[in-house]
């Protein structure tokens, strides 16, 4: 972890609600060299996975997706949330702890047989990320790694991949919620 790239990360007390610690990464994001840091130190870990595609979850997944994808001189397809891609769609619904949501991404844009990592700025209980890549994998692709600017441990995103097989890093990790 980069003690670095840390400090650029601003913690809002009490967002979304009482008692969470929203960790907002739009000000690593405003800052040119950690924003090239950040980039480097995933694609320093994806680079080895050869990766066909990278594969980004909305909305800040699409950043750091995208920049990951040039990085490696790859493709990037977004996962989206349901109503928000124009062409046909494949989907998966899935729970939250308040209801449950649905993910979509263009059907055959990733073709079976394609190896791709998932991307996301961060990893809280997992649901969504545990979703994209049911849906990834339903669709024939082989999910090589969930990959993450930063990791909240103590709500267990990482271990929820894992128990589903999937392998997941982190640059950063903040304890506490």
């Amino acid at each position: 972890m980069s003690s670095d790239l840390t400090d650029l990360v601003r913690t809002i007390p009490d967002f979304p609600k009482p008692g969470i610690q929203f960790r907002d990464i739009t000000t690593l994001l405003a800052d040119g060299e950690g924003l090239r840091d950040l980039t480097a130190q995933l694609a320093d870990i994806a680079r080895p996975l050869d990766p066909d595609l990278i594969v980004g979850i909305e909305a800040r997944g699409f950043i750091l997706g995208a920049a990951l994808a040039i990085a490696l001189g790859k493709g990037f397809v977004p996962v989206r949330k349901a109503g928000k891609l124009p062409g046909k769609t494949v989907g998966i619904d899935y729970c939250l702890e308040y209801g449950t949501d649905r993910l979509e991404m263009h059907e055959g844009q990733v073709p079976q047989g394609r190896r791709v990592i998932l991307v996301d700025d961060l990893i809280a209980t997992g649901g969504t990320a545990v979703a994209a890549a049911q849906l990834l994998r339903e669709q024939g692709a082989s999910v090589l790694l969930a990959l993450f600017a930063i990791d909240l441990p103590d709500l267990g995103g990482m271990a929820a991949l894992k128990a589903e097989g999937i392998a997941a890093r982190a640059i950063m990790a903040f304890e506490g919620e």
